[in-house]
């Protein structure tokens, strides 16, 4: 006998990139920063433990908000901390989406959205990219049974950005709020801040895991106008964000030198690992995040991928019904992005 809901007996569940926890391996597989955060941050977590941390964390991250609403060019009032971007997901997926509504997402994204539909009992609508990963006005089609789109941009797996005029359209036709996943932002040329001050569906999700090196934290925060904030906090957890990644947080986007220095980094040997594995005959798609998809017109993939994870190389193998398998490799640093390379060409010699 099951005491679960229906809906999780249901679920399959989500399942998160490989996390080796025993042995050294190079990890491209989870779009991890390769460099350490900034050391203004070592140095706020040891503030805190010099402090103590007998005493609750502040329940709405205020430091973090003030510094960040200065930043964003908005006010505190329109941004909420999180414990993670998923978290983020997770919330708005509860407040606005009852057990039998409709949660619409673009496929191939990411496989989260739907699992939180589901543990909702909500019902979710996948809406294809075209070829060139744009998305069509079918995805802001009204339903009377939709309450939620998401919309990761840049995307992943293929990270493409949809531009932000077009963003706005479709926010305007959904009859929903429509979250833009910007989890992966800080990579791109473009982003939906603006749009959130020209229309109140739109919601702006972040994170400090990918770009500010802290996904061991556990960090995010979302923007949006303030009705849309006060009725978040009503469903949050009482104290979501402890002390230790407020004080880190608010101490990372204090160093912007720091993620300027480190951005072009990635976005250079982004631009090196694209080449070489064109060079090698994947068409790998020109990216915006801090990761390329490498599908390959001519071979399968999984072998490869199997054959780098023997030699202790991580990327992560993704196979989408309609659009074919492929690699998704995050750019690492550039001794690892040259050690996968060298071996996946041995590989492809075979």
């Amino acid at each position: 006998m099951s005491y679960f809901r229906p809906e999780i007996d249901r679920l399959a569940g989500y399942t998160p990139g490989e996390q080796p926890q025993a042995g050294k391996f190079i990890k491209l597989n989870t779009n991890e920063n390769p460099y350490r955060a900034s050391a203004a941050v070592d140095r706020a977590v040891l503030s805190v433990l010099e402090r103590g941390l007998e005493r609750y964390p502040d329940p709405l991250a205020t430091a973090f908000r003030q510094r960040a609403a200065t930043l964003l060019g908005v006010k505190p009032d329109w941004i909420l901390a999180t414990n993670g971007s998923d978290e983020v997901l997770t919330l708005v997926t509860r407040a606005f989406v009852g057990q039998g509504q409709l949660l619409r997402l673009p496929y191939p994204s990411y496989i989260l959205y739907k699992t939180l539909a589901e543990i909702q009992g909500a019902a979710s609508e996948e809406v294809r990219f075209h070829a060139d990963w744009s998305l069509g006005d079918d995805f802001a089609a009204p339903r009377p049974d939709l309450r939620l789109a998401f919309l990761p941009n840049p995307n992943s797996p293929s990270g493409t950005l949809l531009p932000p005029a077009r963003v706005l359209k479709l926010a305007e036709q959904l009859p929903c709020p429509l979250v833009v996943d910007e989890a992966y932002v800080d990579f791109a040329d473009s982003n939906c801040l603006d749009l959130v001050r020209q229309c109140d569906k739109v919601l702006v999700s972040r994170t400090l895991s990918k770009s500010y090196a802290l996904a061991g934290l556990r960090f995010g925060y979302v923007v949006a106008q303030p009705q849309i904030i006060a009725g978040l906090v009503k469903v949050k957890d009482s104290y979501n964000c402890d002390a230790l990644s407020i004080a880190a947080a608010t101490a990372a986007i204090d160093d912007q030198a720091w993620l300027a220095s480190t951005r072009s980094r990635i976005i250079a040997t982004r631009e090196r690992l694209t080449e070489r594995m064109r060079a090698l005959g994947f068409a790998a798609v020109d990216s915006q995040a801090n990761f390329v998809w490498c599908p390959h017109p001519e071979r399968p993939v999984k072998p490869l991928f199997d054959g780098l994870k023997q030699q202790r190389v991580l990327v992560r193998y993704m196979n989408y019904e309609g659009w074919g398998d492929g690699l998704r490799i995050s750019v690492g640093s550039d001794e690892q992005i040259d050690a996968c390379l060298a071996i996946l060409e041995g590989l492809m010699r075979k």
